[in-house]
C-alpha cells in the first residue's frame, strides 16, 4: 500500500516478510502513525486500520492476522487465524498459506525465520528482547520450524550505540554470546541474536542493523520515549 515504509526480506520461497516502521498509518500524537500495538493506549480503531494497511501491503487478509500477548518469554505457538493475544508467548509459526502473523517490537529484536530447504513452506516471527534471548526464544523458534534448512532476518532494534545495561545483564550476555557483545556498558543485541541463530543451526542470517532509538522519524523506541508510545514489528505470510 502506498505510504508505508517497509523493509522487505527477499527470502526464497512463497513468502511475504516485512519489517514495519512507524510511517504510513493513521494514528496520531505519540503513536503516529503506523502503530501496531493496542497495549500502550492508542485508539483501537486506528490500530486496526494500521494492521489492515500492513496486511494489505503483503497481500494478506487482516481478519486472519495472528498475534501473541507478548511477555518476554521463550514460548512459540502455532499461529491461529484471527487470534489476537489470547495466548502468552513471543513467537508464532505457520505453514498455512494466507495466514499472516505479526511479532511486535519497540527496541527489542524482531526476527523472521523461513524454511528454505525445499520442505513444506513455513515461517516464524519472534519478539527477542534481552530477556527472551537469554531465555531461548531463538532456539524455540528454530525448533518450531524443524531445526534445519532455515534462513533468518534480524530487523531494526535498539543498537549498541544506544543500549546501556547494568553489570548483571552485561555478564549474562558475555557468558552466553561472547565477551565482545558488550563494549563498555553498551550491549549489542544484533550480534547476540545472530550468534543465537547460528548456534541453533541457522546457516543464513541477514541483518538490517538499523537502530530504533537513533531514528525517531522512522521508528518507535521504548528506551528513547518511554510510554505511551507506538510499536512496529515484523509481518510474515506464506503466499
Amino acid at each position: 500500500m502506498s505510504g508505508l515504509d517497509l523493509i522487505r526480506w527477499e527470502v526464497p520461497g512463497p513468502y511475504e516478510v516485512a519489517f514495519s516502521t512507524r510511517v504510513g498509518g493513521v494514528s496520531e500524537g505519540v503513536w503516529a502513525s503506523l502503530n501496531l500495538g493496542r497495549r500502550n493506549g492508542d485508539d483501537p480503531e486506528r490500530v486496526d486500520e494500521n494492521r489492515r494497511r500492513l496486511c494489505a501491503a503483503v497481500g494478506a487478509d487482516a481478519d486472519a492476522l495472528a498475534l501473541n500477548f507478548q511477555v518476554h518469554s521463550a514460548r512459540v505457538h502455532r499461529a491461529r487465524a484471527g487470534s489476537r493475544g489470547e495466548r502468552q508467548g513471543d513467537g508464532l509459526w505457520t505453514d498455512e498459506p494466507g495466514l499472516p502473523m505479526v511479532a511486535l517490537a519497540a527496541d527489542c529484536v524482531p526476527i523472521a525465520l523461513a524454511r528454505v530447504n525445499g520442505a513444506a513452506p513455513a515461517l516464524a516471527v519472534l519478539h527477542a528482547g534481552r530477556i527472551g534471548l537469554l531465555a531461548g526464544i531463538v532456539e524455540s523458534g528454530v525448533a518450531a520450524l524443524g531445526g534445519t534448512g532455515l534462513a533468518a532476518a534480524i530487523g531494526p532494534s535498539i543498537g549498541s550505540c544506544c543500549y546501556e545495561v547494568g553489570d548483571e545483564v552485561a555478564e549474562q550476555f558475555r557468558a552466553c554470546f561472547g565477551a565482545d557483545v558488550v563494549r563498555g556498558r553498551n550491549l549489542d543485541l544484533w550480534t547476540s541474536a545472530e550468534r543465537a541463530l547460528h548456534r541453533a543451526g541457522v546457516a543464513t542470517v541477514e541483518r538490517v542493523d538499523l537502530c530504533t532509538a537513533c531514528a525517531p522519524e522512522r521508528f518507535f523506541s521504548h528506551r528513547r520515549d518511554g510510554t505511551p508510545r507506538g510499536t512496529q514489528g515484523v509481518v510474515a505470510v506464506v503466499a
